[in-house]
């Protein structure tokens, strides 16, 4: 996984590298590297008109030495200051005016023209670190803030470039190491990263049988058996090697997952059947499709504080713990891990309020308090830990914007947890693996029930070589 700082630990990443080397070989580099990134927009810089709006600090720093490394080459530098009036027309405007340090309001001067005699168009746009006008650790943007081509960020991804605003904003990201002691700073966020499936993912041993990768799933209900078979389609094609499936009042056999063994669940009082029938199961998924009835609230309330395995609570299993502290109290005498999978109006219900433009710390709030693991699920999709640390996931897209995806979800992150996957890895490699499925899809059509059959073919191809043997 790819470390994730803050403006703070980046700060503390400068202090570590400017005690070993001075800060004008720093800046050089990162000079050189915004250089770089722009000689390959422009396709070369003879000739090239460019406009570096370099502010007070080090970013202005960083956009002066590009400036300078430009000239050299024999491109038409223009240095202007973030208050310096319109832009003239140019090939590439570099937004050095704040980056990472950016707080409050800003007003940039929109891309200029391209100069007469090139091509129609605006000139592109290349940001330093962070777009001005962009909050590096929540990607909320000012009205008035940079919406970059490409955007050179240094050391590390920072939050603000994937959450919120902020990809909008950034457009392509480069990320240039520059050297910089990232390893000794005490990283609590990550990104997610293909070669992470393959690490992480619990193969099946040779000698091993369905059982090992069992799975118990309470969804469904009278009309709403689609999202018990999600769920469940989404578990197997994940690697669960048995999928138990009850769906509390359905007559047994009338979710057509052929492969999942149908359980006979009574309308009310189900919990008790369900305690005594997991038998060898190793996670258990609760909740899509429930209803919000009584019997569901009474039900989700006494499983999820009595099961012994790993539990994935999911939509009509989150609201049928009510508020945050009814929900503490009945998370307080859970061993076994927990992971909450809401969306922003589940996640509003539960706390009170919308997650707000810090996703980060909504996050690892609700599972501080919570004590379980959180999947935010979202544009960039936030997995917290009660400890504090976080995943950031970025495969998603909209395509998964329709009904039913965040069933095959959570069958997927059940999945894993059978398998014996941490559950803060099994959640963050579950909606990996759904955005990088959806990916593979229509892009105008994808419905929920494609899903399952390509997060089968992401694992195949992302997984271990025996991930799909017996």
């Amino acid at each position: 996984m790819k470390p994730v700082l803050t403006r703070a630990e980046m700060a503390d990443v400068d202090a570590a590298a400017a005690r070993v080397e001075s800060f004008e070989a720093i800046v050089e580099r990162a000079g050189t590297a915004v250089e770089r990134t722009a000689l390959a927009m422009l396709g070369g810089a003879y000739g090239r008109r460019v406009v570096v709006v370099a502010g007070h600090g080090h970013n202005g720093d960083d956009g002066r030495v590009a400036a300078r490394r430009l000239r050299r080459r024999g491109a038409h530098v223009l240095e202007l200051r973030p208050d310096g009036g319109s832009l003239p027309a140019c090939d590439l405007v570099i937004d050095a005016a704040f980056g990472t340090g950016f707080r409050g309001h800003y007003s940039a001067q929109p891309a200029p023209p391209l100069p007469i005699g090139t091509r129609a168009g605006q000139a592109l746009v290349l940001a330093v670190d962070v777009p001005s006008g962009v909050d590096a650790d929540t990607g909320e943007a000012c009205p008035g803030a940079v919406r970059a081509d490409c955007t050179v960020t240094f050391g590390a991804h920072k939050p603000g470039l994937v959450l919120g605003d902020g990809p909008e904003h950034a457009g392509r990201i480069v990320l240039d190491l520059l050297d910089l002691p990232v390893e000794e700073t005490r990283t609590r966020t990550w990104m997610v990263e293909d070669d992470d499936v393959a690490r992480s993912y619990v193969s099946r041993r040779r000698s091993g049988h369905k059982w090992d990768t069992a799975l118990y799933v309470v969804a469904g209900s009278p009309g709403m058996l689609g999202a018990a078979a999600l769920v469940a389609t989404g578990a197997q094609r994940a690697g669960a090697g048995m999928v138990r499936l009850g769906s509390p009042g359905v007559v047994p056999g009338s979710v057509p997952v052929t492969e999942a063994v149908a359980r006979r669940l009574p309308e009310k009082d189900w919990a008790v059947p369900v305690l005594d029938d997991l038998g060898r199961a190793r996670a258990l998924v609760l909740g899509p499709g429930l209803g919000a009835t009584t019997e569901t609230t009474q039900a989700v309330r006494r499983l999820v504080a009595e099961v012994a395995v790993p539990v994935v609570l999911d939509a009509d299993g989150l609201n049928a713990l009510g508020t945050l502290d009814e929900a503490a109290r009945v998370l307080a005498s859970r061993r076994a891990p927990i992971v909450l999978t809401p969306h922003d109006g589940e996640y509003a219900r539960l706390v009170g309020s919308q997650p707000g433009p810090d996703r980060l710390g909504a996050a690892r709030d609700l599972a501080r308090r919570a004590r379980a693991v959180v999947l935010l699920k979202g544009a960039a999709t936030i997995v917290a830990t009660p400890e504090g640390g976080a995943t950031i996931v970025v495969a998603g897209s909209r395509r998964l914007s329709t009904a039913g995806t965040g069933d095959v979800l959570a069958g997927i992150v059940g999945a894993f947890l059978a398998s014996g996957m941490a559950a803060p890895d099994a959640a963050a490699l579950a909606a990996h693996v759904h955005g990088r499925a959806a990916a593979r899809g229509l892009v105008l059509g994808l419905v929920a029930g494609d899903l399952p059959r390509l997060v089968a073919e992401v694992l195949s191809d992302l997984g271990p070589a025996d991930a799909g043997s017996p």
